[in-house]
């Protein structure tokens, strides 16, 4: 798998076309690299919900899958007035985990339910 850093994302996003527009100014690289792992071992995602051609959920999903090659759908939802509209080259990436270890486990139960697989091999793909 590719090896997931701050200076390899930054380099994806500036060579790179992508055609959805952030409104999230900061990601978090632990969770693109936990999506990044499941996605190189097939672990299938919901789709993320865009508006026009912003995202409204699920930016570290939709920027894993670019990185990843992996096929990833869009539905159709709304924006508010508080949306903002950020230019991918301003966003920041956070090298800290925003994710507590519980709620780690619990998204990798999810997974491992939406996927059917056993939840034993999810956690062996992100302890890596």
């Amino acid at each position: 798998m590719k090896n997931i850093t701050i200076e390899f994302i930054k380099k994806f996003i500036a060579s790179n076309h992508i055609p959805f527009t952030p409104t999230q100014q900061r990601l978090c690289v632990p969770i693109i690299l936990r999506m990044c792992q499941k996605m190189s071992n097939d672990i299938k995602f919901d789709e993320i919900k865009v508006c026009d051609d912003l995202i409204i959920d699920g930016h570290h999903r939709y920027l894993s899958s670019l990185m990843m090659n992996f096929k990833l759908d869009h539905v159709l939802s709304n924006s508010t007035s508080a949306t903002q509209k950020i230019e991918w080259r301003l966003v920041e990436f956070d090298e800290e985990d925003w994710d507590t270890q519980a709620k780690i486990e619990y998204l990798n139960e999810i997974d491992a339910k939406f996927n059917n697989v056993e939840i034993e091999f999810v956690r062996q793909i992100t302890s890596r």
